[in-house]
């Protein structure tokens, strides 16, 4: 039997299933269809869990959303609240903010990509570096890496302990903060509090430049398999500030093609559904976002810390800057695409972070008075900042009274679906393919997966009839006597044969 026909006949096809992947955030599972040869047919992500946070804050009034959307979770709160509060401040014809609102607006957000890039990284990611793919499950994990380098674990700790105290000060909490408010912001920071920020920030400085040696390091042990490992060619999408510089508060939507050739530049994000659209797949509840010039099969693209790296000119902070330009020396003048770059590039950010920390500490506006502004009230609003896992996009539509109409969210996740999925598919083939399967080589799946930092529950969506399994157990020994299945387009269908079945239409 030839490979098509083996493809295209699944009883012929082995399936094995990573569920669910581990060291992410949120639930997901990726499937592997093999024929009897051990070699690869099928690679997929699949996101097993639904929010539906965009239809079920219809009819909310519109100053409620900055709020109620950070619920999509608890690691990354701050960004859905300040991409919902970029979105209000449209909707209330706040066109500029005041300089009080902007920076203390940025310093949380500063405070958010330090403490998410540290959670991923030391207590997500750090296995990945620091033990072999064969080191044992139950010790290839944060427990491992506290027994084994308790420096850098501490050091991890103290990191995201920061930047929630920086989220702490400005949004009222360290998760699920109120701090931004229609127009501005509701409070400036007091100097005690600026005084209490300032006693750490040289330390965190440090041991940002520290984590970085730790990654070079890596890479310079085994360039080969940095090099190699899940790396794909991409489009790249993100925001940059006017002068090009790296800006993950604001700026215009810019993207590059894998030649590193710009497809659009300084484009109003506002404008982003002329150049973006999104497909929808039966197999997850993520959808899959393309740039529309390209097609859906060539107009993928990547974000998150990789992209925003690759797409900037420069970073306006020294310390990442020149450790920008170490990193991009890697491409030879053309993007860097190796996927375990997203570690690398993610801890420039995180160096980034505390040094635009330090500098918004340093700033007299953050004591103003002045921090809310209003103006002529419109229909429509969308925010999109970078949060730390990629591009965010909120859009919201509001009624005559000031209720929610329509929402639309594509969040970072999402917009690396895609990619993600190419990389599953590229690790397969590459380490997976004809060999016999173990828990090491399953774990390379999970470890290019975790290189993209998913936050599987904000990416879960469904469109139209949502996909469903439902089960009939059997309650004593838990055996399945009846399944039944509808797809996304309506279909529903039987899963398998039972007595139980002989009274339904």
């Amino acid at each position: 039997m030839s490979d098509l026909e083996t493809a295209a006949r699944p009883e012929y096809l082995c399936r094995i299933a990573i569920d669910p992947l581990s060291r992410v955030e949120g639930h997901g599972k990726v499937t592997l269809l093999t024929d009897k040869d051990h070699r690869i047919r099928q690679a997929r992500l699949h996101i097993v869990e639904f929010r539906g946070f965009e239809k079920f804050i219809q009819g909310r009034p519109y100053w409620e959303v900055p709020v109620v959307v950070q619920r999509l979770c608890g690691i990354c709160p701050v960004s859905h609240h300040l991409a919902a509060a970029k979105a209000v401040d449209q909707l209330v014809g706040a066109q500029a903010l005041t300089p009080t609102a902007e920076k203390i607006r940025r310093l949380m957000h500063y405070g958010q990509t330090l403490q998410s890039h540290a959670v991923h990284f030391f207590h997500l990611a750090s296995p990945d570096f620091l033990f072999d793919f064969d080191d044992p499950a139950a010790h290839r994990n944060v427990g491992g890496v506290m027994a084994d380098y308790p420096d850098v674990a501490r050091q991890g700790v103290r990191l995201r302990k920061y930047g929630q105290e920086v989220i702490r000060v400005t949004a009222g909490k360290r998760i699920h903060g109120t701090g931004s408010v229609p127009g501005g912001v509701n409070k400036a920071l007091t100097l005690q509090e600026r005084n209490e920020l300032l006693a750490d920030i040289d330390l965190m400085i440090q041991w940002g430049r520290g984590v970085l040696k730790l990654v070079k390091q890596a890479y310079q042990l085994n360039p080969g398999y940095f090099t190699h490992f899940a790396t794909i060619r991409s489009n790249y999408l993100g925001l940059v500030r006017a002068d090009g510089a790296l800006d993950l508060y604001h700026g215009g939507l810019r993207a590059r093609n894998e030649r590193g050739e710009i497809l659009f530049d300084h484009l109003d994000y506002r404008r982003y559904s002329q150049v973006l659209r999104e497909q929808v797949k039966p197999w997850s509840y993520m959808k899959f976002p393309f740039i529309n010039s390209l097609g859906s099969e060539q107009g993928w693209y990547r974000v998150g810390p990789l992209a925003r790296i690759n797409n900037c000119d420069f970073i306006p902070t020294p310390l990442a800057e020149e450790e920008r330009q170490a990193f991009m020396a890697l491409g030879d003048g053309q993007p860097v695409h190796m996927t375990l770059a997203y570690h690398w590039a993610r801890m420039i950010e995180l160096l980034h972070a505390t040094e635009a920390i330090k500098e918004l500490l340093l700033d007299p506006d953050i004591f103003g008075e002045e921090r809310v502004v209003h103006g002529e009230m419109v229909r429509e609003g969308i925010g999109v900042i970078e949060a730390p896992r990629g591009t965010l996009f909120h859009h919201y539509r509001i009624d005559e009274d000031g209720l929610i109409e329509k929402a639309n969210l594509i969040v970072s996740t999402t917009n690396n679906n895609q990619a993600m999925n190419e990389s599953i598919r590229q690790v397969a083939e590459h380490y997976l393919d004809g060999k016999e399967l173990t828990e090491p080589l399953l774990n390379q799946i999970e470890v290019a997966v975790r290189a993209y930092d998913p936050c599987l529950s904000c990416a879960t969506h469904a469109l139209g009839r949502m996909p469903l399994i439902v089960e009939l157990v059997e309650e004593e020994s838990e055996t399945v006597m009846d399944s039944l299945a509808r797809d996304a387009d309506g279909t529903v269908r039987s899963e398998m044969s039972s007595p139980f079945r002989s009274g339904f239409a």
